[in-house]
């Protein structure tokens, strides 16, 4: 029994790790913008550094958990948010940003223990129009458009 929250942390460190490293390579792909700068590339190579970051603190540390402590029960939880943002970036290309963050923020709240009705609804309306106007509006970038749909062309009248 004392070696499985070793084993188990290691194995989530790995996981970080690579996730990390997926992600940064994957944000490499996305194109600069129209000036030659990282622009809209920004945000998810710092997601990626940070996630590669912690998930190597992971493996160097060990687990924030030990043997005999009351936190087990989080893999799941991880795996599940892994799986959730998986799903969002696929939404992001099929029904636009803010159809999926309408979804994705509330299901992301409700994995950290958020139950009340209001709050998630709270989360599926302000989230969508606070990232839209500190992302798309107050920084300029290009918001992602929905190939089957997308809520920006019905809102704007193209």
């Amino acid at each position: 029994m004392g070696w499985a929250p070793a084993i188990r942390g290691r194995f989530i460190g790995l996981v970080l790790v690579l996730v990390g490293a997926g992600a940064l390579l994957a944000s490499l792909q996305i194109p600069l913008d129209q000036y030659g700068q990282w622009g809209a590339r920004i945000f998810p190579l710092i997601a990626g550094l940070a996630i590669l970051v912690t998930g190597l603190a992971e493996l160097w540390e060990g687990p924030a958990i030990r043997p005999g402590s009351t936190g087990g029960g989080h893999t799941a939880r991880v795996l599940a948010l892994l799986a959730l943002a998986i799903a969002y970036v696929w939404a992001l290309s099929k029904v636009g940003y803010l159809i999926s963050t309408a979804v994705t923020a509330p299901l992301g709240l409700w994995l950290f223990g958020v139950r009340r009705p209001i709050g998630l609804l709270a989360a599926a309306l302000l989230c969508p129009v606070a990232y839209h106007l500190i992302f798309f509006e107050a920084l300029g970038v290009f918001p992602p458009l929905g190939e089957w749909i997308d809520l920006l062309d019905l809102i704007r009248g193209y």
